[in-house]
């Protein structure tokens, strides 16, 4: 089941502005970048975080799943979503620890 627009954009409404989170669709669900590093995906409508130490550290009790069959477990964000403060500060810790990313191979001219 793919996830939902208006849930997506619910989500990403509950973040600081610091947090400067963009969405890109993916295969009928949706990517989560915090200034250009992918840091989360909703699927089904439910947010998944890459784990880190301190993401886990923030969090406490966590609850992992993958967000699709095949994938790595993610961090299951569960009803915390519903309070910006923490989930604001669970995305900065998260990408805090992220590497950058990787910059985009230029295509040769042939």
């Amino acid at each position: 089941m793919a996830s939902e627009l208006s849930f997506v954009e619910f989500v990403v409404g509950q973040l600081d502005k610091d947090c400067a989170v963009t969405y890109k669709r993916m295969f009928g669900e949706y990517g989560l970048y915090s200034d250009g590093k992918f840091f989360a995906v909703i699927c089904d409508d439910k947010l998944f975080v890459k784990p880190t130490e301190g993401g886990r550290a923030f969090i406490g009790e966590v609850v992992e799943s993958p967000p699709y069959p095949g994938a790595k477990p993610s961090l299951l964000i569960g009803d915390r979503i519903e309070d910006p403060q923490w989930l604001s500060e669970l995305v900065r810790i998260t990408a805090r620890e992220l590497p950058e990313p990787k910059p985009k191979k230029r295509k040769k001219k042939r």
